[in-house]
C-alpha cells in the first residue's frame, strides 16, 4: 500500500496537468463545433473538396460533421491520440524510473516482494489512466451537451470511453514490458512511443491502402474506431479478445521481465 500511496502521490501533479490540458482540448474543439453546426452545407462541401490523404490524416472520411455523433467520432480521435501517449508514458516510467532516480535503495531494502512492488505500481497506473479516463467522459458529456441542441448521444459517449480505457490498457503494458525490459527509462519511454506513432500510422496507410486491410490486426488503433462503435456493428468481439490476450501477455512479461532484473541500488 505505501508504494501504491507513493506512486499516486508522485504521479499527481503530471495527472492534474494532463487532464487541464484535456479540458482545454475538449473546450475548443467543442466550440468549434458550434462554428460548424451554423454553417451547415457549406462546411461539408468543404470537406468533400478535401484530398483524401487529408480527411484520413484527421479522420474525418464521410462523416457529417454538422452533427453532433458525427463531429465527436472525429474529436474522439485526438482524445485516443492523447490517452494512449499518457498511458504508455506512465506505463514505462513507472516501472523503470528506480534507477534515473537512485530510488533503487528505497523499494529493494523494505520488507517487500518484486512481485508485489510491480503489483503496486500496475494499480498504480490503472487508477492514473481510469482518472483520466473518467475526466474524458465528464469533460465531453458537459461540454457535448452544452453545446448539443438534439438529441443527447450520452451513450455513444460511454461505449467510445469504453474502448479507450481497452486502448489505455493496452498501451499501458506495453510501457510496463518496455520499461521492465529496459534499464533506462527514456529508452523504455521512447521505444513505447516509437511503437505508438509507428500503429497510428499503419492505421492511417491502412484506411487509405484497402490492399494492406490485413495489417488491421498489427495496430490497435484499428480495433476500435468511432465509426464502427457508434455507426456501425459496435464492438467486434474478435478485437476485444485479442485486446485482452496482448494485455495479459504483456502484463505476464512485465512480471517476468522485472523479476529477472539486475536493479543496481
Amino acid at each position: 500500500m505505501n508504494i501504491f500511496l507513493r506512486e499516486m502521490k508522485a504521479n499527481r501533479k503530471s495527472l492534474i496537468i494532463w487532464c487541464i490540458s484535456l479540458f482545454i482540448l475538449t473546450a475548443i474543439g467543442m466550440a468549434k463545433y458550434a462554428g460548424f453546426a451554423e454553417s451547415g452545407d457549406l462546411v461539408n462541401q468543404m470537406m468533400e473538396s478535401m484530398p483524401q490523404v487529408l480527411k484520413t490524416i484527421w479522420g474525418i472520411g464521410t462523416i457529417n460533421l454538422t452533427e453532433i455523433k458525427g463531429y465527436y467520432s472525429v474529436l474522439f480521435v485526438y482524445f485516443v491520440l492523447m490517452a494512449t501517449i499518457h498511458a504508455s508514458m506512465l506505463g514505462a516510467i513507472i516501472i523503470s524510473k528506480e534507477e534515473r532516480d537512485k530510488t533503487s535503495e528505497f523499494l529493494l531494502t523494505k520488507p517487500t516482494t518484486r512481485v508485489r512492488i510491480v503489483t503496486s505500481k500496475l494499480l498504480a497506473s490503472l487508477v492514473n489512466i481510469l482518472i483520466f479516463n473518467i475526466a474524458t467522459l465528464v469533460f465531453s458529456m458537459m461540454l457535448v451537451n452544452y453545446y448539443n441542441k438534439g438529441e443527447s448521444i450520452n451513450k455513444e459517449i460511454i461505449i467510445l470511453m469504453i474502448a479507450m480505457f481497452i486502448l489505455q490498457l493496452l498501451f499501458m503494458t506495453i510501457g510496463t514490458a518496455l520499461g521492465a525490459i529496459s534499464k533506462k527509462t527514456k529508452t523504455a519511454t521512447s521505444n513505447a512511443m516509437a511503437i505508438l506513432l509507428g500503429t497510428y500510422i499503419l492505421s492511417v496507410y491502412i484506411d487509405m491502402n484497402d490492399k494492406v486491410e490485413i495489417l488491421k490486426y498489427i495496430t490497435p488503433f484499428k480495433y476500435f474506431q468511432a465509426k464502427d462503435l457508434i455507426f456501425g456493428v459496435g464492438f467486434n468481439t474478435g478485437y476485444v479478445i485479442l485486446s485482452f490476450v496482448i494485455i495479459g501477455v504483456l502484463l505476464a512479461s512485465t512480471y517476468k521481465f522485472y523479476l529477472k532484473r539486475d536493479i543496481c541500488i
